[in-house]
């Protein structure tokens, strides 16, 4: 792997900073962020360079042959950012999220739009395979997003299976990793965790998601060295379908919560409804703002991404 100036260094954190917050929002989805930041195809390189081979290369050649050869610098700089987010926004994202719903909501609306568009215009070909493609992710993703939570089990064996789907899910553009936890009813307790330094719990949910991270990574490889085109129409398709998890507005339906987590939290049905129709302030001018500031964000990770000689 090409040497990595301090600066370089510095904004591959700053982009793991971004996947994170990302990732800890139902919905929105942290491969989405390293697509579009440029790194993603070199993470996918780099988990799939953790294998027999490195184990090999640390035993005959030393550590540093090892490091080279799993591109460690890379993670180090990319997975502190991740963390960090993760750590220190998991508060401030729980707030945004119950204070100012329809603004955090519209952010996220406008981040996947530009998502779409500039995913999308990676693709080369466009011809009947890819188009059905497209339409295969976006009617999954849709199905995915409109599935209410039932889920809801506390078991260790569960929050293991909870981090091997969601990390998988987590490096899928368009598919967020934090919205499989909402479906599997693992979500506040994980966050929970995160929030009250629950170590037996974060170190459960941290190796499954490094099982499911090993072995899907995989298949995304051999997807994109195989079928490129196909793959990234999938993943746009992902992006669109997932549009209506993260509409702003929404109302609650039925007079009983959905389900009520072990921390007392209710969670209601909800549907997605014009601003006309919302009940309140709809704040359209403002969640106008943070779309635009949402899609602008995108574009300007994009602008500053590394481009491929």
């Amino acid at each position: 792997m090409e040497k990595r100036t301090p600066l370089q260094l510095g904004l591959l954190s700053l982009k793991g900073i971004a996947m994170g917050a990302a990732d800890v929002v139902p919905g929105v989805s942290g491969g989405t962020i390293a697509f579009i930041s440029g790194i993603y195809e070199e993470l996918i390189d780099s988990i799939n360079k953790i294998n027999l081979e490195a184990l090999k290369k640390l035993k005959k050649e030393g550590l540093k042959s090892f490091w080279n050869h799993i591109n460690g610098t890379f993670f180090v700089f990319l997975f502190s950012g991740i963390i960090l987010s993760i750590a220190s926004l998991a508060k401030g994202v729980t707030y945004l999220l119950i204070e100012h719903p329809i603004l955090i909501w519209s952010f996220f609306f406008g981040l996947i739009i530009a998502s779409i568009f500039l995913v999308g215009k990676t693709i080369q070909k466009w011809n009947s395979s890819v188009w059905i493609s497209l339409v295969i992710g976006a009617v999954v993703a849709f199905y995915i997003s409109s599935i209410q939570s039932v889920a809801h089990v506390e078991a260790s064996w569960y929050i293991l299976l909870s981090g091997s789907l969601a990390i998988c899910a987590m490096i899928l553009p368009g598919i967020s990793g934090s919205f499989i936890l909402v479906l599997l009813g693992s979500y506040h307790i994980v966050l929970s965790a995160i929030k009250d330094r629950d170590l037996v719990v974060i170190s459960l949910f941290g190796i499954g998601c490094v099982i499911g991270l090993l072995t899907f990574a995989r298949v995304l490889k051999f997807l994109f060295s195989k079928f490129k085109e196909i793959t990234i129409a999938v993943l746009t398709g992902f992006m669109i379908g997932s549009l209506y998890k993260v509409w702003p507005w929404k109302i609650r339906i039925g007079d009983e919560p959905l389900v009520i987590h072990s921390n007392g939290k209710e969670d209601w049905m909800m549907e997605n409804v014009l601003p006309a129709n919302y009940e309140g302030d709809s704040l359209l001018f403002y969640a106008i703002c943070c779309l635009l500031g949402g899609f602008l964000l995108i574009v300007i990770l994009e602008k500053f991404a590394p481009k491929k000689k």
